[in-house]
């Protein structure tokens, strides 16, 4: 494989992490792809680091895709989530960018919640280790603008961590998805921080809350409620974004992949996708 093809999966992740989609960003890259394949020979040999160019230009292409994403979100039906993987989808080859913190469900929300430049300067930055003059190259701004806005975007993230280890995070899904499927309203408020809050995407093609569900009490009689709605639903474990989660299955077809964040042993956020566009990948 030559050095550019060996690039694509990484930009994949790249994108991905930007754009909280994973057909989203396979475009993206292969937009990146044709427009290098566009150059003449001598502009390719020109071209000192050919990875650096993919990056720069896919990292555009996002950019510009983030900046129109607020306007179809404002037309989105409920809440917007991000594409949830499967395991082993985002296996990018630098081992330090595989399946860690960056591709959680917990921490693309968070992305979400950033500006675009915030967003684009962090994960070129922080995540992938790409230095701020190459950053500024691909937001158009100064090194020092661009240090600024990764800062701002790394206080958010930091605001966002549990104050307690999430350790055990398996044994609570476990826990959850024995509870939900005894119906246990006592056991689920038991596995649930009093605040906890759950948050379902269906995109408007299937039905879905349209706004989080908040309380512990709240979540866990609304989480017994679905069950009684679906009753032939059977629940799997299984790897969400790198952490341990659930899939839902009713006759054989992915209804539901759901993502937990966990903290000092009970479970805090839940987000369900059931928008089969977004579980494309589950039903391969």
């Amino acid at each position: 494989m030559t050095v550019i093809g060996q690039e694509r999966q990484q930009l994949v992740g790249l994108a991905y992490r930007l754009l909280g989609s994973v057909s989203d960003a396979e475009d993206v890259v292969q937009e990146a792809y044709g427009r290098w394949y566009a150059l003449t020979g001598p502009q390719r040999e020109a071209i000192g680091s050919p990875a650096a160019w993919l990056t720069t230009v896919a990292g555009r292409i996002c950019l510009d895709l983030l900046g129109s994403a607020r306007v179809r979100r404002e037309r989105y039906v409920g809440e917007w989530l991000p594409e949830p993987v499967p395991a082993g989808r985002l296996a990018d080859p630098a081992d330090r960018v595989t399946l860690d913190e960056s591709v959680t469900m917990a921490f693309l929300v968070v992305l979400d919640a950033m500006t675009p430049a915030e967003r684009v300067a962090f994960v070129l930055h922080d995540v992938f280790g790409y230095p701020f003059a190459e950053v500024a190259a691909v937001l158009g701004r100064t090194p020092a603008a661009c240090r600024q806005l990764a800062s701002a975007a790394r206080r958010r993230v930091a605001a966002s961590r549990p104050p307690s280890p999430a350790d055990g995070r398996a044994d609570v899904v476990r826990a959850f998805k024995r509870a939900w499927e005894a119906k246990d309203i006592q056991g689920l408020v038991g596995l649930l921080d009093p605040g906890a809050t759950a948050v379902a995407d269906g995109g408007g093609l299937v039905s879905a809350v349209l706004r989080p569900v908040v309380g512990g009490e709240q979540v866990a009689r609304y989480a017994v409620h679905l069950l009684g709605r679906l009753p032939a639903l059977a629940i799997e474990e299984t790897t969400v974004n790198g952490q341990p989660g659930l899939v839902a299955r009713r006759d054989g077809t992915v209804a539901a992949v759901v993502a937990f964040d966990v903290a000092g042993g009970v479970v805090r956020r839940i987000w369900a996708v059931r928008n089969p566009d977004k579980l494309r990948l589950w039903r391969a």
